[in-house]
């Protein structure tokens, strides 16, 4: 059904939960802000940081900007390995590989981090590029991850599918013209991937390979 597969990465390929909490409330700390209890964190798996901090502050992107700042103090350091791999997602790849699909990520994330990451985990022994933000504000949305990605790669639109958690990954694929397959295991809804419009849904990676 498709040759090639855009992925998120956090949420998707990676639970990266801890390493994002950790580094949000060293940022507040920083920022003289109260520690909010980690439950209520969870918002921050998925869409860009500034969006998530913006969000927090009721709208000041000022305060966004430096929370953003001190994030990146730890993330690199520690932050970035506060991770796993999700159970059944390195099957889920060596199949796809193994069927001559071509793989890659397409993420929020800065583009450096997300490089590290799979090279950590020896994912990119299945996937071809990795495709993420640029540090300024030129690429920070999924939807111009996912158009750089496609250009980038040469990608045709109609056999090409992305993958991912939150309705950002969802919109940014129809923005694109992509269809696209919502995650259940990760940190969206079955309610916000379809309210998104989601064209399949997955429980699980192993789910995810009787759908391409």
């Amino acid at each position: 059904m498709f040759d090639n597969i855009l992925f998120d990465l956090d949420g998707t390929l990676t639970d990266s939960f801890d390493g994002i909490v950790s580094s949000v409330l060293y940022a507040l700390d920083k920022l003289g802000e109260p520690k909010l209890p980690v439950n209520e964190l969870k918002f921050f798996i998925g869409p860009p940081l500034s969006e998530s901090f913006a969000k927090l502050f009721g709208g000041d992107e000022q305060k966004a900007a430096r929370a953003v700042e001190f994030y990146r103090e730890y993330y690199p350091e520690r932050g970035i390995f506060e991770n796993k791999v999700y159970d059944g997602v390195e099957d889920m790849l060596s199949a796809f590989k193994s069927a001559g699909k071509r793989l890659f990520v397409a993420t929020s994330k800065p583009e450096r981090f997300s490089v590290r990451i799979i090279e950590h985990f020896g994912l990119n022994k299945y996937i071809e590029r990795v495709f993420g933000a640029s540090f300024d504000s030129s690429r920070a949305t999924k939807d111009k991850v996912i158009a750089y990605a496609l250009d980038n790669a040469g990608l045709p639109k109609q056999t090409t599918v992305m993958i991912g958690d939150r309705l950002h990954d969802i919109l940014g694929a129809k923005d694109n013209g992509l269809k696209s397959i919502g995650v259940l295991y990760g940190y969206g809804s079955l309610e916000e991937l379809t309210s998104a419009g989601a064209d399949l849904i997955a429980k699980t990676p192993r789910d995810i390979i009787g759908l391409v």
